[in-house]
Parts: structure tokens; sequence; C-alpha cells
């Protein structure tokens, strides 16, 4: 080094990735520079490249994007011949937490297993532990771009929504928003585990089908659980998607209690700490031959 950082060993250098470097001396006197980074700027970092990774693949991507946009019109003659207005319910109420759930299956749960089960078998994973980063700093940073993708095209959805389906502004935002991001943490939190029974990239299509086809037909997406069963739709209740479409449809009617809201949450909660739960025991770092 030169200038400032040789004569008092006080100065800093940035470094790439975000990090800062800060002069320390070494045991000879002289100063060495040590690269400081933060989990923050790890995760970020690692979030980019995988950004990078995920835009050149065309089949994940597709997977995330369009999936979601084009399964909910399917819908729409399904809720035109259910009695939703004897609940007090709309078609829009109906079709907008659906639309947003198919966001959170197909593109993060779906999409996410995909991901890991690849970065596995590619040995990407193996080699990120042999750096700085930490195993929960690695799956949080592959993560980012997809949870990021989930975010917007849940926004967008209630955008066109809004706009198409007549829907009016929610009169229980909080209860949307904690939805949302509680779904956005639990699918990331089961597609790592996912991944780690997935042997390889073609059969996380087969893997994440039983979680995709019970939330799809138990969970409030297309039957709304007041039109089942009592005894069915309190079982209903407690699967994975349920807390998160029961919130997001709650922020709009504003009919959820806090007792009920409190029990969504918790069972969205107790799901994601489950899975975490699982993730650290049994996830794989090496491919599964």
């Amino acid at each position: 080094m030169s200038g400032a950082g040789e004569a008092g060993g006080t100065g800093g250098t940035t470094v790439p990735g975000g990090t800062r470097g800060t002069t320390v001396e070494g045991v000879a006197g002289r100063a060495v520079t040590r690269a400081v980074t933060t989990p923050s700027g790890r995760i970020a970092a690692l979030g980019r490249a995988e950004l990078t990774l995920l835009g050149r693949s065309r089949s994940t991507l597709a997977l995330a994007l369009l999936v979601p946009l084009v399964l909910p019109v399917g819908l729409v003659s399904v809720v035109d011949g259910m009695d939703v207005a004897d609940v007090g319910l709309t078609a829009g109420l109906v079709l907008l937490p659906a639309a947003i759930g198919f966001s959170l299956l197909f593109g993060v749960y779906q999409a996410l297993s995909s991901v890991y089960t690849a970065r596995r078998e590619e040995l990407v994973l193996k080699r990120l532990r042999t750096g700085e980063l930490r195993d929960a700093e690695i799956l949080c940073g592959s993560a980012l771009p997809v949870l990021a993708t989930g975010l917007m095209q849940s926004l967008v959805l209630v955008a066109g929504s809004t706009v198409v389906l007549d829907l009016p502004a929610p009169k229980a935002p909080q209860l949307a928003v904690l939805g949302l991001l509680a779904g956005l943490a639990m699918c990331a939190a089961l597609a790592a585990l996912t991944a780690a029974l997935t042997r390889t990239v073609e059969s996380a299509q087969v893997t994440t089908a039983p979680l995709v086809l019970v939330s799809m037909t138990g969970s409030g997406m297309a039957v709304p659980l007041e039109l089942l069963p009592d005894r069915l739709a309190s079982f209903c209740q407690l699967l994975p998607l349920s807390p998160v479409i029961t919130l997001i449809r709650g922020g709009w009617t504003g009919s959820l209690s806090a007792y009920e809201a409190l029990g969504a949450l918790a069972t969205a909660l107790a799901w994601t700490l489950l899975a975490v739960f699982a993730v650290r025991r049994w996830f794989r770092w090496e491919p599964r031959r």
C-alpha cells in the first residue's frame, strides 16, 4: 500500500461488493488491509450474482413470471358459478388472493426449489460454504431475486385487479401486507426443504407438486373456505398457504377479528419455523448422486 495507508495505518479503502477495507498494524509493523464485510452486504452481493444466473435460465424465469399471471384467468368461469355473494365476497375478492397465491406457489416456491437444487448439483453451494458466507446467508442470498420477483409480481397483480376487477381499497391493509410477507418467507423455507428431497432440477416439478396441488384445492384459492363445510374448512385452515390467503383476503374485506388474524399469523409462523428447523437438520449441500 502507499500514501496514508502506509504512513499511519488509519485510512480506509473501499473494496468490491460494498465492503470497507480498514488498515491494521501487522506483527512486523506493516499495515495490512483487511476486508470488513457485513451479513447484509454479503447477502446483497450473492443476490446480485444470483439475479444474473436467474436471467440466463429461461425456463425458471418463465415459470416465475408467466404461469402466475395466466392461471388466474382460468378461475374466472369457476368463480362466476359460485355463490360468493352469500358469504360477503365478490369475484375480485376471490380472484386477487388466488392470483397472489399462484405467484407464491409457482413464482417463489416452485422456482426457488429449482434454483436451490440446480445450485447444489452444480457445486455452487458447496463452493460458497468454503468462503466467508454462512449457511443462512447462502440460502437467503440465493432466494433474494426470486423473492423480489414474487413481491413485484404481487404488487402488479394488486394494481391490475384494482383496475380490471374494480376492487375497492383494502380496509385493513396491514393484514394484507403481513399475509404477503409471511407467504414469501414460508415459501422460501419450504422451497429449501423441498430441494433437500429433490435429486435433479427436472424432478423438482414432481417433488413440488403435492404442496402445489393441495394448496390450489384446499387453501381457499379456487374455492373460498367460507363455502366449505365447517369441519373441512377447519382442517383446510391448517394447510400451509391457507393463513396467507386468509390474511390477504381479510385485508380487503376487513372482516377478520383480531383473534382470527392472530390465529392465521401463528399458523403461518408455525409452518415457517417448522420448515426452517427441517432445513437446518436435513438440507443437503452435496449433490445427490
